[in-house]
């Protein structure tokens, strides 16, 4: 991030309003999905996901956030679908994989979605760097609704998983293994892998699987 993307940055964080309006009016600024979707982070998280899906026999894909894309342009999965919150980054994500027919992208808006998974399921759905950007109480519930919703075997979470205070306006952390325990008893976390690169991100990947019913 050069001097004038961290000043614009700095700005946003300054008059943040709410966490869907800080990415759009982010991404329209010029900035990126952020550190966390770059170099060394994104190539262990590509690592680590790519080697989950071949694994496990994954077909199908949905990501709750996909941001940039620029996370994506690592990735190997039969079947992909990517949301978010900013237009501006469907956008991206269509000009960056024009004529990939593998890759959807659809413009989320949690507060006029109901009821998603009726329609729209995958084997596997994904939330990287997402969970501790969600503010407001009412904006990460719905998305962890969504979330669990649509899976219909495995969820795999890159977050924190705490309640530790942040100075940061678009930051706030959650202890979401709890909630997820209590709102969602048919997943069971199965694994977590810490990350490798600690100095440089505070999240960790959390795995959890669908219970036979």
């Amino acid at each position: 991030m050069n001097f004038m993307q961290f000043a614009r940055h700095a700005g946003l964080a300054l008059s943040f309003r709410s966490s869907g309006s800080y990415w759009e009016r982010r991404y329209r600024a010029g900035l990126t999905s952020g550190l966390g979707s770059y170099g060394d982070l994104a190539r262990f998280k590509a690592e680590i996901l790519n080697g989950f899906v071949r694994s496990r026999e994954v077909r199908s894909v949905i990501e709750f956030g996909c941001g940039d894309g620029n996370q994506l342009g690592l990735a190997d999965y039969p079947s992909y679908l990517g949301l978010d919150v900013s237009a501006k980054a469907i956008d991206l994500c269509h000009a960056r994989f024009a004529g990939d027919r593998t890759k959807s992208f659809l413009w989320h808006d949690p507060r006029r979605m109901v009821n998603l998974q009726n329609f729209v399921t995958a084997d596997l759905t994904l939330s990287l760097d997402v969970i501790y950007h969600l503010v407001e109480d009412a904006a990460y519930l719905s998305y962890l609704d969504n979330l669990f919703s649509t899976a219909r075997r495995f969820v795999i979470l890159y977050s924190s998983d705490g309640d530790d205070a942040s100075s940061v306006a678009h930051v706030r952390h959650r202890r979401f293994t709890i909630d997820v325990e209590r709102a969602y008893p048919e997943f069971r976390l199965t694994d977590r892998i810490e990350n490798r690169y600690p100095e440089q991100s505070f999240c960790s990947f959390f795995f959890y699987e669908k219970i036979a019913g």
